[in-house]
């Protein structure tokens, strides 16, 4: 029983596994599954699905498992990726929501938790700027991310007028200004 949905359902299985951080720490796990590894989609195609998942309503990586699935085999390879990729985040929290009341308090699991959150922010950090190497970010176009992080965090500026505002900004560039160059 080594067929694709079986195999796709296995490899998001093993990347669901591994939530901590939720679904941007789990890209670098993705790349080398799907890119890699199994070389279902290319690199270009792995950086247009982050853009499209982070845009769309949901959790980024339930997101990614399902275009990707629906890429490898429609509405199946969709429900066997995405089945696969939140599983073992059920499982686990319905796990610890079981017995999590008997530690909670427990100053050894609070010391763990207060040493999981440096790590979880370094796994963020590391796809964030390999990210920004695919995507091609510069010292001269930096600040375009720099000032779209600040407007939302600063100015509480809504993620969904800055997507917009990217986009229309991407078009006229590339209307207007690239090809001139």
């Amino acid at each position: 029983m080594n067929n694709i949905y079986w195999q796709s359902f296995k490899t998001f299985f093993r990347i669901g596994l591994f939530t901590l951080g939720g679904g941007y720490a789990m890209i670098p796990m993705i790349e080398t599954e799907v890119v890699n590894k199994h070389k279902w989609i290319t690199k270009e195609e792995f950086l247009d699905l982050i853009a499209v998942a982070q845009s769309c309503p949901g959790v980024f990586a339930i997101n990614m498992s399902t275009f990707i699935g629906y890429k490898l085999r429609k509405t199946r390879g969709a429900i066997s990726c995405s089945l696969g990729t939140a599983l073992p985040s059920f499982l686990i929290i319905l796990l610890i929501a079981m017995f999590f009341h008997q530690f909670q308090d427990n100053h050894v699991v609070q010391a763990i938790f207060r040493g999981i959150r440096p790590a979880v922010v370094a796994l963020i950090a590391v796809p964030t700027f390999n990210l920004a190497k695919s995507a091609h970010i510069t010292l001269s176009n930096c600040w375009i991310p720099v000032a779209c992080a600040l407007a939302i965090w600063a100015l509480g500026v809504s993620p969904i007028v800055v997507i917009l505002a990217a986009g229309i900004g991407g078009w006229l560039y590339g209307t207007f200004v690239k090809p001139t160059e």
